[in-house]
């Protein structure tokens, strides 16, 4: 069973539906207590850094998802749920600190980049880690969907996975031994999205 945390502002349905295209079996949690017995846990993402780690808080699942993490089962953060691994945001000169499972924190792309922002849409991922699991059966230059308009900067560049460039060149997505996240949405991201979730889901069984 993979658990999918619902903190009321996730993109749940989407990622439970691309879950369950891919064979899992998804138990919505909202306690604690109903991550007990999960093999995988995904933490989804959409919308503001504070209002994730404020309801996860509330929800007294920040330290959930700590404990998980340390016992070495599979765990994936989406968009917010990726910014959410590391220690603060700079997002409306958030207050709110992140769960620290990766040291850095998260950064709004750069007005002299000329860009729009945020980013919407299809774009390309470079994996700099082919070795990484996510990635098994998925080609370099792939294109997955973002909305976005911060990303984290991993203070240790070793857990990149892939890099996309929007303007300049970021993090789409990082892993280091059972944690993965992902700036990009997978659910969103049709055949490679459901490959990579498909990948994640074998490493739970």
């Amino acid at each position: 069973m993979i658990a999918l945390i619902d903190y009321g502002s996730g993109n749940l349905r989407s990622a439970q539906k691309a879950l369950l295209k891919v064979g899992a079996d998804v138990r919505v949690v909202r306690r604690p207590e109903e991550i007990d017995g999960a093999r995988a846990l995904v933490l989804p993402g959409v919308g503001a850094f504070d209002d994730c780690m404020k309801a996860l808080q509330k929800q007294e699942l920040l330290s959930a998802a700590r404990e998980f993490i340390k016992t070495g089962r599979p765990f994936l953060g989406i968009c917010v749920g990726y910014q959410a691994l590391f220690e603060r945001s700079e997002e409306f000169h958030s207050c709110a600190a992140g769960l620290g499972i990766f040291p850095g924190k998260v950064v709004r792309f750069s007005d002299k980049t000329g860009v729009k922002v945020p980013q919407i849409g299809w774009n390309q991922l470079n994996i700099v880690r082919p070795d990484c699991p996510l990635f098994q059966g998925i080609t370099s230059g792939s294109y997955v969907y973002f909305v976005h308009s911060y990303f984290p900067k991993p203070a240790d560049p070793s857990i990149t996975a892939t890099e996309t460039t929007y303007g300049e060149a970021f993090a789409s997505s990082v892993w280091r031994e059972n944690v993965y996240a992902t700036q990009f949405h997978p659910e969103k991201s049709q055949a490679v999205g459901l490959q990579l979730l498909k990948n994640f889901v074998a490493l739970g069984r």
